[in-house]
C-alpha cells in the first residue's frame, strides 16, 4: 500500500458522500457538486448505479482487498476524488479508513441517516440507550457481551440468512425469548419488516440488504456475562489455572483498563485476566501467552464462547515470546515470574503511564515478588479468601491458597 506522507495540497480534495437508498434525490446540493467535479468516484456497484449521467469522472468499484482501492485514491491526491458510502461513512463505514490516510482537513464529508439512525426510528428507540453493533463479517459471538435481559441491539447483518442464524444462536445462548425485528431496504421504496421471537423464527432467508433490531429477553435461568470483573470461574473453560474471581477483580482493578489499550497476559491459563480485559471496553486489546497448547486451545475456546473473539494468542514462554508483540498499556504476570530478565522486559516495553500486576502462590513466587518491592517500589499485596461450604447439617470456611500480588504503581492510601 502506499505510504502516507505529508499532503501539500491546501485545499480539500477528497469527498466524501454518504448516500441512502433514496439516491441522488437525497444527496445535497454542495455534495451533488463535488460529484459532479470529481475525476475518479469510487464506491460500491450498487452506489455508483444511484448516480445520474451528470456524474463524468471515471467510476471504479471497491476492489478486493479494499486496499487496492485506497491505493489508487491516494496515488491521485491533490485531484478531485470523490468516495461514495452507505448512510454514515464513520459509523461502521469506510470515511473512518480513508481518516488512517487522509487528514481531516483534506476531506469533506455529507454523511446521511445510518442504518442505525433509520432502524431506531422505526423501532421508536432512543438511539443513545441501544447498542449497535455490526455482524457484517464478523462472528456472531461478539454480540455476547450485550445479552442482558431487557437490552435493545441494532445490528447490521451480512445477508439474508443472518437472522436465523442470529436467532438459532440467541435461543442457544438462553435468550430465546427475544423479539427480533429484520428491517429490510431502510429508508428506500422497497422497504420491508419482518417480526417474530428467536426461538420460534421461521424466516429463512430475508432480503440481503437489512439491519436487526433485538429486544433481548433471557429465558428463566439464563445468567448474563455482567459488566464488571470478577466472573464466576464456570463462565471459562480450564484445568485449575485460573484466578478466582475474587482475585480476578482485584487484578483487574490494578491493572485499571480504559479505552483502546492492550494488554499482555502472560501465563495466561484459561485466558480468563485477558477475556475480562477486553470486556471491560470493546476497543481494547489483548494478547495471551501459553506454553501449553492445550491451555492455548481453550483459551481461544473461551475468548470465542465469551464474546471476544479477537483475542490474540501466542504459543510460546515469556521472554522470548514477547518478541513482536505490539507495545502494552498493561501487563499481567500469571506465570513464569521466576524466569530470569521477564520483569525488566515488561517494563522496559510498556506504554507511558503503563501497569505490570504480577501474581504468585508460591514461596519462591513470593519471594521474587518481595525482591521487587524492595528494589522498584510499587504496591505489594497478599489477598485470602474464605468460601462457606457445607459442614455436616451447618457451613463452615474453607480457606483458598492466598495469592501475592506486586503492582509497580504504588496505589496505597497514607490514610487509611
Amino acid at each position: 500500500m502506499c505510504s502516507v506522507h505529508a499532503d501539500q495540497v491546501q485545499t480539500p480534495w477528497l469527498s466524501v458522500v454518504g448516500i441512502g437508498l433514496d439516491g441522488w434525490s437525497g444527496v445535497p446540493e454542495p455534495a451533488r457538486r463535488a460529484l459532479q467535479e470529481a475525476e475518479l468516484v469510487v464506491g460500491g456497484a450498487r452506489h455508483l448505479a444511484l448516480l445520474p449521467n451528470s456524474v463524468r469522472g471515471r467510476r471504479m468499484v471497491w476492489p478486493s482487498p479494499l486496499s487496492q482501492g485506497i491505493d489508487a485514491i491516494l496515488a491521485r491526491r491533490g485531484t478531485a476524488v470523490a468516495v461514495l458510502a452507505s448512510g454514515d461513512p464513520f459509523w461502521y463505514g469506510v470515511g473512518a479508513t480513508l481518516a488512517r490516510h487522509v487528514p481531516a482537513d483534506r476531506m469533506r464529508v455529507w454523511p446521511q441517516p445510518s442504518a442505525f439512525s433509520l432502524a431506531a426510528a422505526r423501532m421508536g428507540w432512543a438511539l443513545q440507550d441501544v447498542t449497535c453493533l455490526s455482524v457484517h463479517g464478523r462472528r456472531l459471538s461478539r454480540v455476547r457481551p450485550a445479552l442482558h435481559d431487557g437490552a435493545r441491539l441494532l445490528l447490521l447483518s451480512w445477508d439474508g440468512h443472518t437472522a436465523a442464524r442470529l436467532a438459532a444462536w440467541l435461543t442457544a445462548q438462553g435468550f430465546g425469548p427475544s423479539q427480533l425485528s429484520v428491517l429490510a431496504h431502510l429508508g428506500g421504496d422497497a422497504e420491508r419488516r419482518v417480526d417474530g421471537h428467536a426461538e420460534s423464527w421461521a424466516t429463512a432467508e430475508t432480503e440481503a440488504l437489512n439491519t436487526i433490531a433485538v429486544r433481548c429477553v433471557a429465558a428463566p435461568g439464563t445468567r448474563a456475562l455482567g459488566r464488571t470483573p470478577g466472573r464466576p470461574e464456570g463462565l471459562f473453560a480450564h484445568d485449575g489455572q485460573i484466578s478466582k474471581r475474587e482475585v480476578r477483580a482485584a487484578i483487574l482493578a490494578l491493572l485499571a483498563p480504559g479505552q483502546n489499550e492492550t494488554l499482555w497476559d502472560i501465563g495466561a491459563g484459561s485466558g480468563a485476566i485477558a477475556i475480562e480485559w477486553m470486556l471491560s471496553d470493546r476497543s481494547n486489546h489483548a494478547v495471551a501467552i501459553e506454553a501449553r497448547a492445550d491451555r492455548l486451545d481453550r483459551v481461544r475456546a473461551n475468548a470465542e464462547a465469551l464474546g471476544v473473539p479477537a483475542l490474540d494468542t501466542v504459543a510460546g514462554r515469556a521472554p522470548d515470546a514477547l518478541a513482536g508483540l505490539s507495545t502494552p498499556n498493561a501487563v499481567f504476570i500469571g506465570g513464569g515470574l521466576t524466569e530470569p530478565g521477564l520483569v525488566a522486559r515488561c517494563r522496559d516495553a510498556l506504554a507511558p503511564g503503563g501497569r505490570i500486576v504480577a501474581s504468585s502462590v508460591t514461596v519462591e513466587g513470593d519471594a521474587a515478588l518481595a525482591a521487587l518491592h524492595a528494589d522498584s517500589g510499587g504496591s505489594l499485596r497478599r489477598i485470602a479468601v474464605s468460601r462457606a461450604e457445607p459442614l455436616g447439617g451447618f457451613a463452615g470456611w474453607r480457606a483458598l491458597r492466598p495469592i501475592t500480588l506486586w503492582c509497580n504503581i504504588d496505589d496505597t492510601d497514607d490514610n487509611a
